[in-house]
């Protein structure tokens, strides 16, 4: 635009004055020639020659035709009827061409009520002025030759500006589209989607950064199944030696020991199984656990149900109570997940409320919507452990006095969900106690969506 604009101005200035230009010089060379054929009619004035001499300039100027004597009088007029003899000597232009030189002026007549371009020129005789001519022309057609010529370098102008703005839309477009499609590629891989891979396209350096993208992707992808294999790994080989300690510790138990050797024996029971549970755990954060059902979209409020009377004998074996909240939603209750890690989501977080609740206190569970919330009645989270909790082998302050617990439960809960575009959190209720909410997502994950394109 500013290409545009910069050469156009210029121009529309340079085209309007040569045209201003133009219609001056023909006008003076017009009137030179009318003077030169008159120079012998006007000293004794010839009324008919020069009556003819004047319409004919007329009508090859377009425009009115006076000559005057030396006197300022009129002797000839192009315009049929005008009287002769009319004095012109106090205009401008002819008081200066009876001078004896040439004058040119823009002016408005205040009798035609437009602008008038008005030339006058003296006529000479041996050197002597015996006379002018005068011939005015309006200026309304240069004017308007002028609009005309700016209307249409605005015309061009703008044509060249939309057909540039068009190629522009175009280039941008093919430099963005390998970007974006960078970046959707790159929010698959955050989804968790690590076989993702972007397109090599575009210009020289986007497929220089696709192929550097792709070799991290690779890179990372290698990493975390070498980590995840380690880790399932350690797990399976860890189980054989725990479950050996568990087996000889039960064996002891069973021969008969002192009451001493016994409280041992059960300590060291309760910590083989505290062991046995965080590799479980571990082998679940490497995914070796995870469940095999698919994605699908689920009854929330049957998922409840069955929690529920899951988890409601081993409440009651704490002097719990587990109460299904029917109550807490209105319409459709559903989400999509895979059943069995819900399950295991929601074991977790019922697993914390039974372990943290004091004896005769109440467990809830409800849907609403897409949420299912579990609320306990024990001491709550401290200020700012909202998201801790949820970290690796992370425990709030509250699990300082419980023993049990290996801190990976809730992290194992939130990356299940997490995949499948769900989330975890946990906060305080008003009047105690804490709040467990799990939220479901209403469409079709990223992750099944391309597991069913694969």
């Amino acid at each position: 635009m500013l290409a545009v604009v910069a050469l156009e101005v210029p121009l529309g200035i340079n085209i309007a004055r040569r045209l201003d230009s133009q219609v001056q010089s023909e006008a003076r060379s017009s009137a030179e020639v009318v003077a030169g054929s008159a120079n012998d009619m006007v000293d004794p004035p010839d009324y008919q020659q020069l009556a003819m001499l004047a319409k004919t300039a007329a009508q090859t100027t377009k425009g009115r035709v006076l000559i005057v004597s030396t006197n300022g009088r009129v002797i000839a007029d192009s315009v049929a009827g005008s009287p002769i003899g009319l004095d012109y000597s106090s205009r401008p232009e002819i008081k200066i061409a009876l001078g004896g030189r040439a004058a040119q002026q823009q002016r408005n007549s205040k009798t035609l009520k437009e602008d008038l371009l008005a030339t006058a020129v003296p006529i000479t005789h041996f050197g002597r002025t015996v006379g002018a001519v005068r011939i005015t022309q309006s200026v309304k057609a240069v004017n308007d030759s002028i609009r005309r010529s700016v209307l249409t370098l605005v015309g061009i102008g703008l044509l060249v500006l939309a057909l540039g703005l068009a190629a522009g839309w175009v280039i941008a477009g093919q430099l963005s589209r390998p970007i974006k499609r960078l970046e959707k590629t790159a929010r698959e891989i955050l989804a968790g989607n690590l076989e993702a891979r972007a397109k090599v396209e575009g210009s020289t350096e986007q497929q220089t950064l696709a192929l550097a993208f792709n070799e991290m992707t690779d890179d990372l992808e290698h990493r975390i199944e070498i980590q995840k294999q380690f880790v399932a790994d350690a797990s399976h080989q860890l189980r054989t030696p725990v479950a050996a300690i568990q087996i000889n510790i039960e064996a002891a138990q069973d021969i008969g020991v002192s009451e001493h050797v016994a409280v041992e024996l059960q300590e060291a029971l309760i910590a083989q199984k505290r062991i046995s549970s965080i590799i479980s755990d571990l082998l679940m954060l490497s995914g070796g656990g995870h469940s095999n059902d698919v994605v699908e979209l689920l009854d929330l409020q049957q998922v409840t149900v069955a929690a529920s009377g899951r988890w409601r004998p081993i409440a009651e074996e704490e002097g719990l109570t587990v109460k299904l909240d029917e109550s807490s939603g209105t319409g459709p209750a559903s989400g999509y997940c895979r059943p069995g890690d819900l399950d295991k989501a929601i074991d977790a977080l019922f697993e914390n409320a039974v372990r943290y609740s004091p004896a005769g206190s109440e467990i809830t569970i409800g849907v609403a919507g897409s949420e299912i919330s579990i609320l306990d009645s024990g001491p709550g989270l401290a200020e700012g452990e909202e998201e801790l909790v949820f970290e690796r082998f992370r425990r709030g302050s509250a699990g300082i006095s419980v023993p049990q617990g290996t801190g990976l439960g809730l992290a194992i809960a939130r990356e299940l969900l997490r995949e499948q575009d769900g989330d975890v959190r946990i906060e305080n209720r008003d009047g105690g106690g804490a709040r467990a909410v799990i939220s479901l997502s209403q469409v079709l994950p990223l992750s099944a969506q391309q597991a069913t394109i694969d």
